[in-house]
């Protein structure tokens, strides 16, 4: 269970001996994701996918966000050929579901990697890098680090910054909501989001012994 602030997230990861059909026979193997929200981790209910029959394009959207922001810290050539799936459940949501499901995805993958190493299964570790994610955005003027959903709601510029723990860049989303910015708020984000991160991996270490 990953919690951050009010946002709070159950990620569990499932080992399977096989990959899907585009890699079989490559020698290698793969990393992928899940995500939902349950109907009362908002402040009003939210419709379960599963009664519309399909999953919505957001929650599409943020599953492969994950799968290949935890793909960026795994050798899959050491890992072999099998599965692991991430599955990231939205209990309780105060904005930032999708970087609380990243940093706490990776907890997991490297709980389920520790069993395989224990197993003698994998002769060395494929897990090259943590990898976490924060938000940043500028709130009343401010660059805010990790936006609850008040600050989300109203912030005229939004990020998502997804990292190593070498604090190489995985990915950054950054968008002007209700005004533009520049150069220099975008540094300042970057910086926020380096001091985040830094400290996420830190709790991360802490959580598997690492």
């Amino acid at each position: 269970m990953i919690r951050v602030g009010d946002t709070h997230v159950l990620c569990t990861a499932s080992l399977e001996p096989r990959v899907p059909p585009f890699l079989k026979g490559a020698g290698l193997g793969w990393v992928t994701a899940e995500y939902g929200m349950l109907p009362r981790s908002t402040s009003s209910r939210m419709r379960r996918e599963a009664t519309a029959g399909k999953q919505g394009g957001r929650t599409v959207e943020i599953q492969r966000l994950i799968g290949r922001s935890l793909r960026a810290g795994v050798d899959r050539v050491a890992l072999g050929e099998r599965q692991i799936t991430v599955d990231c459940d939205v209990i309780q949501a105060d904005g930032g579901t999708r970087c609380a499901a990243i940093t706490g995805g990776w907890v997991a993958l490297r709980l389920a990697v520790n069993k395989l190493i224990k197993a003698g299964d994998i002769l060395s570790d494929p897990l090259v890098d943590p990898v976490a994610a924060v938000s940043c955005g500028i709130y009343a003027g401010q660059p805010v680090l990790d936006l609850d959903y008040p600050e989300d709601s109203e912030a005229g510029v939004d990020g998502n910054f997804i990292m190593t723990g070498s604090k190489q860049l995985i990915e950054v989303q950054m968008s002007a909501e209700g005004a533009t910015y520049n150069r220099d708020q975008m540094n300042q984000l970057m910086d926020l989001a380096e001091k985040g991160v830094s400290e996420l991996v830190s709790a991360q270490k802490a959580a598997t012994n690492a």
